[in-house]
C-alpha cells in the first residue's frame, strides 16, 4: 500500500491511497484522524485505511503532490556506503581519517537534516546555497518512523549537500546540509510490507540539464554497510520523536568531483518499490 499527501479537487490538503494510476482520497475523520502522520502512528495502518470512506478518486497524473510530512523531524545517516566514505574522504584530506573511522565504527554518523518547512515534495524546487560552489544531490532510501520508532514505511529522500563547505571543515556540516529547501521527500510512502527485499531495492539517479543527461548512477540498498534497524536504534538512543520521524539512510551514488548542480537542473531519483522523486534546482 502506498499513501501520499496531496491537494484535492477542493484545494484542500488531504491524504490519498495510490492504486496504480488512481489516487483515492481518504476521509480520515471517519477514524478520528486529521493528518497523514496520525495515520502512520496507528497500530495497524492497512486495517485502518481499509475502513476509511473514499471521498473522491483522482488521476495520478493530475495530482498536486505535497511532501509526505506533517510535523516530524527529518534526520539523516552518513557514510553508510563504501562510495560515500570515499567521496567524503575526497572532500578534505584533513577529514579523511575521520570519515574512515565512522565507516568502520559501531556508532554511525547521524545528524539533523531538516524541519518540515525546509522539505519539498515531488515536482517542487530544491535549493543550492548561494555561498557554495560544489553542490550535489544525494539520493537516499528513507525510513518512515512512527512515534515509537517502528519502521512503518519507506519514501525517497534527496539529501542536498554543499560539499565544498563540508570539505572546508567537518564542523560546517550543519551549514552544508540544513538550509531552506535542502531536502526532498516523496512522492509518497510505501508501507513496509509492500517493499521489495533489501537486496532488490535498486536506487537510480539521473540529472538533466537543458534536456540532456549530465550525470547518472545507480546502486542498491543491499550495498549498505549497516542495517535499517541498527540506524533506527542509534537514532533512538536518549532521543524521542512524539510525532514520528524520517531517517535518510545515506547514499551510494556520488557524482564525480568535477560535477556541481546548476540552477535549472532536474534531479530524478528512482527507487524500486516506491517510484520517482523529481525536483528542479534553484539558487538565490
Amino acid at each position: 500500500m502506498q499513501l501520499g499527501k496531496l491537494i484535492d479537487s477542493q484545494q484542500e490538503v488531504c491524504v490519498g491511497r495510490i492504486i496504480e494510476q488512481t489516487v483515492e482520497v481518504l476521509d480520515l475523520s471517519a477514524a478520528n484522524l486529521v493528518t497523514l502522520s496520525d495515520l502512520l502512528a496507528c497500530d495497524n495502518i492497512q486495517q485502518t485505511v481499509s475502513r476509511l470512506p473514499i471521498r473522491e478518486s483522482l488521476s495520478i497524473a493530475e495530482v498536486h503532490w505535497l511532501p509526505p510530512i506533517d510535523s516530524q523531524e527529518v534526520w539523516a545517516a552518513g557514510v553508510t556506503y563504501k562510495r560515500s566514505q570515499t567521496a567524503r574522504m575526497e572532500e578534505s584530506e584533513a577529514a579523511a581519517s575521520c570519515y574512515d573511522r565512522v565507516y568502520q565504527s559501531a556508532r554511525p554518523e547521524i545528524f539533523f537534516k531538516a524541519s518540515p518547512h525546509r522539505v519539498r515534495g515531488h515536482l517542487q524546487n530544491l535549493r543550492i546555497r548561494v555561498d557554495a560552489t560544489w553542490n550535489v544531490p544525494e539520493p537516499e532510501l528513507t525510513l518512515v518512523l512512527s512515534p515509537d520508532l517502528r519502521i512503518v514505511g519507506f519514501t525517497i529522500g534527496n539529501d542536498m549537500s554543499s560539499r565544498d563547505i563540508e570539505g572546508d571543515n567537518p564542523l560546517y556540516l550543519p551549514q552544508a546540509k540544513c538550509y531552506n529547501e535542502c531536502c526532498g521527500l516523496g512522492p509518497w510512502i510505501t508501507l513496509t510490507d509492500q517493499m521489495p527485499m533489501r537486496d532488490e531495492i535498486d536506487i537510480r539517479l539521473e540529472i538533466f540539464r537543458n534536456g540532456s543527461v549530465v550525470f547518472s548512477g545507480e546502486t542498491s540498498a543491499g550495498q549498505m554497510a549497516r542495517s535499517f534497524q541498527d540506524l533506527v536504534n542509534w537514532l533512538g538512543r536518549d532521543n524521542s520523536f512524539p510525532q514520528g520521524a524520517f531517517l535518510l539512510t545515506g547514499t551510494g551514488i556520488v557524482p564525480n568531483s568535477d560535477f556541481t548542480l546548476a540552477p535549472g537542473d532536474q534531479v530524478d531519483i528512482h527507487i524500486a518499490g516506491i517510484g520517482t522523486l523529481s525536483n528542479t534546482i534553484v539558487q538565490g
